[in-house]
């Protein structure tokens, strides 16, 4: 009997019923050191955790021996955030054990949706960023294609919101409060240098350069396995956790200097201490780029140790790695495997540069010039002075190269350099979106509008400079999460009549055409929606105390609070409805409930004034009796995978409405798509590549285009005479600032109404008028339920586009280019 045929008969890792109950009390006792009679639910998920970890481990250990055996290429995929979601149900429904598992735990009285609900959520992420890189990891396994995530071990994720009298409060997310059972700590330390300065010197007629640094700080690794769906193969999520090389400073101690006996071990700890600080303020900045320069480099130090091990030689990490650099958080990977290449390893310049050309992709994630990350140069200077010196030498050999290719152009010169000249504040800076496009083989956007924009806007002169370097890769989003975990039985109807093989090929979803028209399986398929209605709303009932109804149309808005995404442009449609409803007893509104949900960052004042508007529209429309049984608004708190995992599948409508050109992508849209969601939005991001896939007669468009908006805005937008033409708009900002909606106080709201009176930088008033007539269209076709559910059931059936796997497929075909290897 082979080794893996014996370990598969093992208790910890056999998969009958009985074993993993015979486990889950082990662990419950050994690990937990309860007993059923004073266990908690907390106690019930931690035993259970580790029993199925049990299971996972054994895969692990079988993947990793046989990737060394065959010194496999493996993708690392660099990201400051990995928003992986509850970790139980995942990997209960990829190890295929989730009916085993609730028998079990039934067997044992106990109840698996309770003890899944436990589970606290890892907030390593904002938002669409760090939640596309854990859909990929899950593509990456799932498709056994050898990969291996880098990141930070978040001791504090994205902070909890709370909403108090309205408005966002912050809260710390003390995620590991009670432990990780899915993290594996290792033995992997790798040190990382900050501060100081950097002396040249001579070695054999070479001049060579030698980094003093002011502190040394050693990176720690913990290891999270990621299990594809269906496979044996195992991927690997290695964060990095800071610590000093010291923690105690016995010197300091003895002399008196208590604090600064641990001072060094808090200022390393505070590097991963918590997710992307608040970056105005320059302690805010400087953390920032201390975080990604340090996971960067233990991330890059780590591959460069494997590639010695199994190569022997480092001519070889193109042919062992392609790290893969999810936004510009890690660019400095570029500077940083440089540095490690010459001055670690004594490589000749040219020979490094060659090595960095064939080992780096960049995926650029936006279209706003001033989100394009930028560091001040005293401030990198600083932090990292060796780095900007090899900035500078980078610079200065790709200077001369576009000299070349563009005679006598100083104007391109100087958009294109890595280094900002102040003309615009006085502020030096190095560019890191430049960086990252001069230093990697392949750039490619999110979304075919989006790349076709970089292309023509931020990143037009890369692209004059290196057309076959850019192309685009459509984001996707993982089924498995986002159909098979937040909607069980739209899922089980998928199986019962496709089969189970769409989890693994969402295109098998086209199968479901052939009922559109069936009007017994669209009144199924009505239910499950109503299923999923209800059950959000027995959660907002249970943790909320609002009460919904569930026959109402649920209008949904979940994303990240930002003017651009404009929620704003929903709460005025919004208060127009209320407004009608209020002075026209004639008219008519089919029950409507609007949902709303997205934190704002910390900093962002009208990102937060939205939040309070939001809230306050909310309770006054909550409280009238008048409207309240047709209008209900809702904001739920602190959104989050879990949360989206409830809202996703209850949504009528997704509210997609980002002015057009803004957009890189939205991934939300796909997981609304997903479940049946019919899209209100703009030809923006992947909007575009939505309404191709499911039809236009089965989208409701509206708004200006991007053509138009550049337009608007070069004839001189004037939203003042928009406003003073449009009576329903006009009635709307007049509610507002009369103070209807904020006890009077027609002073609170004025930021935001005087924001769209003088400025309105995103068209907000401009697109109002075509905004309400389409949600009017709607209210009116939401009236013939069965028209509406032919229409959510196309949707569904074409969304297999969206699916991460055809995306990953894609980034393996035309830039990775690694062999899968099954197991």
């Amino acid at each position: 009997m082979s080794d893996i045929a014996e370990r598969a008969l093992h208790t910890r890792i056999a998969r009958s019923v009985e074993a993993i109950r015979r486990s889950f009390v082990d662990n419950l006792f050994y690990v937990t050191v309860r007993t059923f009679d004073n266990a908690t639910t907390l106690d019930h998920y931690t035993a259970l955790a580790y029993t199925i970890r049990d299971r996972l481990l054994a895969r692990l250990i079988a993947t990793d021996e046989q990737y060394k055996r065959l010194d496999v290429k493996t993708v690392a995929y660099m990201s400051a955030e990995f928003l992986l979601g509850p970790h139980l149900g995942n990997n209960l429904l990829n190890l295929g054990l989730w009916e085993n598992v609730h028998q079990a735990m039934q067997e044992l009285g106990l109840n698996l949706e309770t003890i899944l609900e436990a589970e606290e959520e890892p907030g390593l992420g904002n938002g669409g960023l760090g939640r596309l890189a854990a859909c990929y990891m899950d593509s990456l396994a799932t498709m056994e294609i050898p990969a291996i995530g880098y990141g930070i071990r978040y001791e504090y994720g994205i902070f909890k919101q709370a909403i108090k009298d309205g408005w966002q409060v912050e809260l710390a997310d003390a995620w590991l409060r009670n432990g990780n059972p899915w993290e594996l700590p290792t033995q992997l330390r790798y040190p990382v240098k900050f501060g100081g300065s950097i002396e040249h010197y001579d070695e054999d007629g070479s001049l060579l350069c030698r980094w003093l640094p002011d502190s040394i700080i050693q990176g720690l690794a913990y290891d999270t396995p990621i299990l594809g769906y269906g496979v044996m193969n195992v991927s690997l999520l290695r964060l990095w956790k800071s610590e000093a090389r010291e923690s105690f400073d016995l010197k300091a101690f003895n002399t008196g200097d208590y604090y600064g006996a641990v001072d060094s071990m808090i200022v390393a700890q505070n590097i991963s201490k918590v997710l992307y600080p608040n970056d105005e303020p320059e302690a805010g900045k400087a953390l920032r780029l201390r975080q990604q320069y340090f996971f960067v480099s233990c991330s890059l130090q780590d591959m460069i140790h494997t590639t010695l091990k199994s190569k022997g030689s480092l001519d070889y990490f193109p042919d062992r790695f392609v790290v893969q650099l999810n936004d510009t958080h890690p660019a400095i990977a570029i500077a940083e495997f440089m540095r490690l290449l010459v001055d670690e390893h004594q490589m000749e310049w040219n020979r490094a540069w060659g090595l960095t050309l064939r080992s780096f992709a960049y995926t650029n994630h936006t279209l706003l010039p001033e989100a394009l990350e930028t560091w001040p140069l005293d401030l990198f200077q600083r932090i990292l002075p060796r780095h900007l010196d090899i900035i500078y030498q980078i610079n200065s050999r790709f200077l001369d190269d576009v000299r070349i290719r563009f005679i006598d152009d100083t104007d391109r010169l100087s958009r294109m350099s890595l280094i900002d000249d102040g003309a615009n504040d006085g502020v030096r800076r190095v560019r890191m979106a430049n960086l990252a496009c001069v230093g990697s083989m392949s750039i490619n956007g999110v979304a075919k509008m989006h790349s076709e924009l970089l292309k023509q806007t931020v990143l037009k002169d890369f692209f004059d400079m290196w057309p076959e370097k850019f192309q685009n890769k459509t984001n996707g989003v993982t089924p498995r999460r986002f159909i098979s975990l937040a909607n069980p039985p739209q899922s089980a109807l998928f199986d019962e009549v496709i089969g189970d093989g769409w989890l693994r090929d969402l295109e098998k979803l086209r199968q479901l055409e052939t009922l559109s028209e069936d009007k017994d399986f669209l009144s199924r398929w009505s239910g499950i929606k109503l299923t999923a209605k209800q059950r959000l709303s027995n959660y907002l009932h249970q943790n909320y105390g609002v009460s919904l109804n569930p026959e109402s149309l649920f209008d949904v808005q979940v994303k990240r609070i930002h003017e651009y995404k404009r929620q704003h442009l929903n709460v005025l449609h919004i208060i127009d409805l209320y407004h009608r409803l209020k002075i026209d007893s004639s008219f008519e509104l089919i029950p409507r409930t609007f949902i709303f949900g997205g934190k704002a960052a910390p900093g962002y004042h009208l990102a937060k004034l939205i939040i309070k508007l939001i809230n306050s529209v909310a309770d006054v429309i909550n409280r009238d009796p008048q409207v309240n049984k047709t209008l209900k608004v809702v904001f739920v708190p602190n959104f989050s995978v879990k949360t989206g995992q409830l809202i996703y599948p209850a949504a009528d409508i997704s509210e997609q409405i980002s002015t057009a050109g803004k957009e890189a992508s939205g991934t939300g849209n796909m997981k609304f798509t997903m479940n049946g969601a019919l899209t209100i939005g703009t030809l923006d991001g992947a909007n575009v590549e939505i309404r191709e896939a499911v039809g236009a007669e089965n989208f409701f468009l509206f708004g200006k285009t991007v053509e138009q908006v550049s337009e608007i805005l070069k004839a001189g937008y004037q939203p003042r005479t928009i406003i003073e033409q449009n009576e329903r708009l006009r009635d709307v900002l007049h509610l507002i600032n009369s103070g209807h909606f904020s006890h009077g106080d027609g002073s609170l709201f004025r930021p935001l109404t005087n924001n769209l009176l003088d400025n309105d930088p995103f068209l907000v008033c401009a697109d109002f008028q075509d905004y309400i007539d389409c949600q009017a269209n709607v209210a009116q076709i939401y009236k013939t339920q069965e028209k509406w559910s032919h229409m959510s059931l196309l949707n569904v059936a074409r969304s297999g586009k969206f699916s991460s796997d055809r995306a990953i497929r894609e980034y393996n075909e035309d830039i990775w280019h690694v062999k899968t290897l099954s197991m």
